[in-house]
């Protein structure tokens, strides 16, 4: 709302230094302050109303040093993070934006599925929570609307060579005057660590004859709906300790950051000979908002927690991250830049199968770890879970920085 009202003050009015706003980098400062301001200082009025309200989290018994202790602990925690986002985009973002727009309704879309799982595991007084095949169906939908909307908004093109734009430099290399008749929709990615690194999903129906790529939403969609359902349920897995989720996540969306920022700049998109993404760049400030809240949130959720997020946060979470990486084209980067999501999904699945396996076959289960997610088998091997948690945090920082290594190693 701020950056229309900046606007009319400056192209109207012509106020000056009202300028400020039309630049992405000084709303994203703005909007990662704010976030963070609201979610520290609100962040503890929220604590203390789920307290009265006793939003109590229920412990299982895992055997797990320090888990008795985290009993009637407050969740549904994420409030605080989709609160402190929302409110900084709606304050600086351009709202018009249908990438802002596809990741409000992300935000509203998935934190309402985890707002009612958490409401029937603690007014219900049902564990198991909202049931399976429900939160899937949650995830499968938004999965259709964001791939709809990729494949068929005419907002939605990309060009993935800049090498011949007509771009006119105006004071800085936020603003640019962009014109070329080659922005195309297209359902192309980027393939990390190849030279000629673009990959357009229509290929893979080429072998249908003639006039293939208008069918290609036919596999695109459904790509959009494994990616979302796979990273929001790894996110949910990975909210298991203290800290945990909410600190690598907030690695993994701070580099995501600068690909979009990148990508959504035509200077900076084609001294990289990288994919031009046209007004991508804005969410940047979505995303500098959410980095906000997250650190904020940090601050009552590190060890020991007076909040946890619950699955209002972690499915929310994983939903931004995964619509994040799609719009920017860099989903076939989640396997390395959300590697702790993906190791707890793994070491899930691997622990399930094989103990089913050797059931099966031998009359009595067996388990790979001492127990799954990966995290609890630190746990039962006797690490403190801050230290867990720190080691996590390094190894999500390292595999951001080969994420954005990426960007020329190729």
């Amino acid at each position: 709302m701020l950056y229309y009202f900046f606007e009319y003050l400056n192209k109207t009015l012509h106020v000056s230094g009202t300028g400020v706003f039309q630049y992405i980098t000084f709303r994203s400062a703005l909007a990662f302050i704010l976030s963070l301001l609201l979610s520290t200082i609100y962040g503890k009025r929220i604590i203390l109303f789920l307290q009265n309200q006793q939003v109590g989290e229920t412990v299982r018994e895992l055997g797990l040093a320090g888990q008795n202790e985290k009993a009637g602990t407050p969740t549904m925690g994420g409030l605080i993070i989709i609160f402190a986002t929302l409110v900084p985009v709606v304050l600086f973002a351009k709202l018009h934006n249908i990438y802002i727009v596809l990741l409000i309704v992300t935000t509203l879309w998935m934190g309402t599925i985890g707002f009612i799982d958490d409401y029937i595991k603690i007014f219900k007084k049902d564990k198991e929570g909202l049931k399976g095949v429900f939160k899937v169906f949650g995830q499968v939908g938004l999965g259709l609307i964001v791939g709809y909307v990729l494949y068929f908004s005419p907002d939605v093109v990309v060009r993935t060579d800049t090498s011949t734009s007509d771009v006119f430099k105006v004071n800085t290399t936020e603003s640019v005057i962009y014109q070329s008749p080659e922005e195309v929709k297209s359902t192309v990615t980027t393939i990390p660590f190849f030279k000629n690194n673009e990959f357009d999903y229509a290929e893979l129906l080429a072998w249908t004859g003639e006039g293939y790529e208008k069918w290609a939403w036919l596999v695109f969609i459904p790509v959009v709906i494994f990616i979302i359902t796979a990273v929001s349920n790894g996110a949910n897995l990975t909210d298991g300790i203290d800290g945990l989720a909410a600190g690598t996540s907030a690695i993994s969306v701070l580099a995501l950051g600068i690909f979009t920022f990148l990508s959504g700049n035509i200077i900076f998109s084609n001294y990289l000979n990288i994919m031009y993404i046209p007004n991508s760049g804005e969410m940047t400030v979505f995303i500098s908002a959410f980095v906000g809240a997250l650190v904020g949130f940090l601050w009552y959720n590190s060890y020991p927690a007076s909040v946890f997020m619950g699955d209002t946060g972690s499915l929310t979470i994983g939903g931004i991250i995964a619509v994040l990486a799609i719009a920017v084209r860099k989903e076939m980067l989640i396997p390395l830049l959300c590697g702790i999501f993906l190791v707890e999904n793994l070491s899930v699945i691997l622990q399930v199968s094989y103990f089913k396996y050797t059931k099966k076959r031998f009359g009595e289960g067996r388990r790979i770890f001492l127990m799954s997610p990966l995290h609890h088998h630190y746990q039962k091997r006797g690490y403190h879970e801050s230290k867990i948690v720190t080691r996590f945090w390094i190894v999500a920082i390292l595999l951001a920085i080969l994420s954005i290594v990426t960007l020329k190693l190729r």
